[in-house]
């Protein structure tokens, strides 16, 4: 296995920025990709953090919500902040405790960029799938690769540690990845393209950078 392979889902990292409660996740959710969205549907926020999206959601009017995340330290804050609410700690991540074709939607914002190996990825768009019922949503939003100098420079000094161009070391010590916009098609090639938007996001460490969100849908078994 590579090194970044090995990385996996950086417990530790986020188990201390739980802790600190220092990072602010500010993806934007586009609602009108969900307005065709039954409000009982199942809705699984994969990589929940603290919870946000799971609020926003249940404002809107949504009430069947889970939330996952691979940190105890992320799904203790979430249960805190939100005590009404269903969250589940990942103990074999990407694996879920959940029954194949059991969820109609799947949040996955700002968790790739997390996620450094490409096989790792897959992996996740893998058990994200099993879980979607056929016809149900997967909504991605991540980072594309940056144009300014300085995340070339720490592209460009990373690439020949880790293999991958985009993949850089923070300076609190996380391994992210920026993408470039095809990965996500080859990443996602299993499931149907709906939308795609782009969008300008604060990273979670205050730097303004280019991000895209997408829409894809399980095909059905006829398909």
């Amino acid at each position: 296995m590579s090194e970044l392979e090995k990385l996996g889902s950086q417990t530790a990292y986020w188990n201390a920025a739980a802790a600190a409660s220092t990072k602010q996740f500010a993806h934007p959710l586009h609602m009108p990709w969900l307005k065709d969205v039954s409000r009982s549907a199942t809705l699984l926020d994969y990589g929940c953090g603290y919870g946000r999206f799971m609020k926003d959601l249940a404002q809107q009017g949504f009430n069947n919500l889970a939330g996952a995340d691979t940190s105890p330290a992320m799904i203790a804050q979430a249960r805190q902040r939100h005590p009404a609410m269903r969250f589940t700690t990942l103990g074999t991540p990407p694996k879920l405790p959940m029954a194949a074709a059991s969820v109609e939607m799947i949040l996955l914002f700002a968790v790739l960029t997390c996620i450094p190996g490409d096989q790792a990825q897959r992996s996740l768009i893998d058990e994200l799938t099993r879980v979607l019922k056929p016809s149900g949503l997967l909504y991605v939003s991540d980072l594309l690769l940056q144009n300014d100098q300085r995340n070339q420079d720490r592209y460009a000094k990373s690439a020949e540690r880790y293999g991958t161009y985009g993949v850089f070391k923070t300076a609190d010590g996380a391994v992210c990845r920026h993408h470039p916009s095809d990965w996500f098609t080859t990443l996602l090639a299993g499931l149907d393209p709906i939308a795609t938007r782009h969008i300008t996001v604060p990273t979670m460490n205050g730097h303004e950078s280019e991000g895209i969100q997408l829409l894809a849908q399980k095909p059905t078994a006829n398909h």
